[in-house]
């Protein structure tokens, strides 16, 4: 009698230590997961990969699973770092073995309202395409997609996870490129100073909101000297972006190296163009530019201020300011700033919803 108590209290503790593993319940059907949107219009979310609970709890501990990479040091959160809006601080990322990347890392947020691929070329047509090119590039985490399948599939931690996001225990790149897909959808940054005042919540600053009217001021044609920077040209909507290839200028024709979207389309009209960028969270996604070459929102405006470069595949509006300039004084900068500082979400730099898990 005392054996068998014995034996069953030991089997009990078994099944607990085994349940402690387990994040989510095994089995059922998954719980949809709802992204607050606040007053962004409702994005279109993937029909084959709809958001769960399950999927995006998945998605998360794989952006910030070490096995991903070659030689389990690296994660796509060690190049994509919260507490800088998931961009990087660096030029270019360094990848495994000490080398650096080709681009610097674009910021991760609000990319369920991304329509034109991804990466700064748009390489990537879906975002779950996107999620597994950088474990195979070897200059980031130089690893192969058969040996992280193995690496996970040992783990009954993560086979437990896709039965409860997927319904299956089968891990396979499919599958996990659609969690991490969720994961990345799931984050979005809508509670900046600028969306408080758009919310009647509080004011903004002297500053901010002269450098706000300097923002949105379009150009004129007619009256150079009614004319504004008309930012908004190419930094419009709730997410500060278009669905756009833009080539801004950085470099004449003879300069221009890297010929960006063309090697995409390859088409000529596309050479140096490159995706527009979201200015929320801006001042925390230095350097800017595909290159990384400007280190601070200063350089940056002085850049389309008067320093724009000619080439056939210009942007016409900028064109049409290259020789002239936008004529802006050093108020009129500093102002700027201070508007694009508003756009920046303190509270997604400490969501626990997009922290590690782990």
């Amino acid at each position: 009698m005392k054996n068998t108590l014995i034996l069953t209290l030991s089997a009990l503790m078994l099944l607990s230590c085994q349940k402690e593993e387990i994040i989510y319940p095994v089995g059922g059907d998954p719980t949809p997961y709802v992204i607050d949107i606040g007053k962004f219009p409702i994005p279109q979310i993937a029909s084959d990969n709809p958001l769960t609970v399950q999927g995006v709890k998945l998605g998360r501990m794989l952006f910030y699973e070490k096995m991903l990479s070659g030689d389990n040091t690296m994660s796509c959160a060690s190049c994509h770092q919260q507490k800088n809006a998931f961009s990087d601080t660096n030029q270019f990322s360094i990848g495994i073995r000490g080398q650096n990347g080709k681009r610097n890392a674009m910021g991760i947020f609000n990319l369920a309202w991304h329509g034109n691929e991804f990466f700064w070329d748009g390489r990537a047509h879906l975002l779950r395409d996107q999620s597994l090119r950088p474990i195979q590039d070897h200059l980031e985490m130089d690893e192969n997609l058969e040996n992280v399948v193995s690496k996970l599939s040992g783990s009954r931690l993560y086979t437990d996870q896709f039965i409860a996001a997927f319904g299956i225990e089968d891990i396979t790149t499919d599958r996990i490129s659609k969690a991490l897909e969720q994961f990345m959808v799931s984050i979005v940054s809508n509670q900046s100073k600028y969306d408080q005042y758009l919310a009647g919540n509080l004011s903004l600053n002297t500053d901010e909101e002269r450098g706000r009217v300097l923002f949105f001021k379009e150009r004129n044609p007619f009256y150079p000297g009614l004319s504004g920077p008309d930012c908004a040209h190419c930094h419009n909507g709730s997410n500060f972006r278009n669905n756009k290839y833009l080539n801004n200028g950085l470099d004449d024709e003879a300069s221009i190296t890297d010929i960006g979207r063309q090697s995409v389309s390859l088409n000529p009209d596309d050479k140096g163009k490159f995706k527009v960028p979201s200015l929320r969270n801006i001042a925390l996604t230095a350097p800017y530019m595909h290159d990384g070459r400007f280190k601070s929102l200063e350089d940056v405006i002085d850049h389309y201020d008067h320093n724009i470069k000619p080439s056939t595949s210009l942007d016409p509006v900028l064109e049409e300011r290259r020789e002239t300039g936008l004529h802006l004084s050093a108020q009129d900068k500093s102002d700027l700033v201070a508007f694009l500082k508003t756009l920046t979400d303190q509270q997604l730099l400490s969501d626990a919803r997009y922290s590690s898990p782990f």
